[in-house]
């Protein structure tokens, strides 16, 4: 049985009880671990507010506020979780944004600062976080990150998300290998179409969905849940031998041709 206790899980990227990262976060609470939240800061502490009130039933032990964008907060971040948690086990990085014009239209007219800004939230970060892990994850550990098809494959309208997604699974491997001298496994899921709000920023993502309903070998898309219990799993010593790999949940999408 899948089983999480005593493991210190970091879960990154919730936004609203439709994210990925809040399914993730469940699952990994329902197996026993003590979970560590970071949330997006902005001036007026809405997003605070908000991710806190959605967090609470699951009582994490750590509730921080971490900008990949600040160098100066990741330490922070990482700092103060050293000073409560005697370790880390897991890492979940649930991190991407792009601007909502370059999610739409032609692909050769994405701006130069929206390219920049798309590959340092949705890729570096990876590896910023990762690195910034390493230190404490002193009995090995577990990082999972999320991915999409659009990263291999051209999906209408993804753009420029699809280079950031190519360059996160190439992080995965890179970062496998670095680490996995340290007993740190580092992996990938490559999720279904889910409307969150992220994705609610990528033109016709409605249409998507319903298309992978309709040609999916499951004829349906997944829910955060599922992709939950595939982070959990990935996390746990049943995946043990796993490592530098892109798991698929998406009801069987991705083996189709046409």
């Amino acid at each position: 049985m899948l089983n999480l206790t005593g493991k210190n899980a970091l879960v990154t990227g919730i936004a609203n009880n439709r994210s990925i990262a809040w399914g993730i976060a469940q699952q990994l609470h329902k197996a026993g671990a003590n979970l560590g939240i970071t949330y997006l800061p902005d001036e007026k502490g809405r997003f605070e507010k908000k991710v806190k009130e959605l967090v609470d039933p699951l009582e994490p032990s750590i509730f921080l506020p971490c900008n990949v964008q600040d160098d100066a907060q990741i330490t922070e971040t990482f700092q103060a979780i050293s000073q409560q948690w005697d370790k880390l086990d897991i890492l979940i990085h649930c991190l991407a944004f792009a601007n909502k014009d370059d999610l739409t239209g032609e692909f050769s007219k994405t701006s130069r600062q929206g390219f920049s800004q798309a590959l340092e939230i949705s890729t570096y970060s990876l590896t910023q976080l990762a690195g910034a892990a390493k230190p404490l994850m002193t009995q090995g550990g577990s990082i999972v990150t999320l991915t999409y098809l659009g990263g291999v494959k051209v999906i209408p309208n993804y753009n420029v998300m699809g280079i950031a997604k190519a360059g996160l699974e190439m992080s995965v491997r890179y970062l496998a290998s670095e680490l996995g001298p340290n007993n740190i496994r580092v992996n990938a899921i490559s999720a279904g179409p889910i409307r969150t709000l992220a994705s609610s920023a990528v033109g016709g993502i409605l249409d998507m969905i319903h298309h992978v309903e309709e040609v999916a070998p499951l004829r349906r898309t997944v829910t955060q849940l599922e992709v939950g219990n595939a982070a959990a799993f990935l996390c746990s010593d049943l995946a043990s031998g796993i490592t530098g790999q892109i798991l698929y949940v998406d009801a069987g999408y991705e083996i189709m041709g046409m």
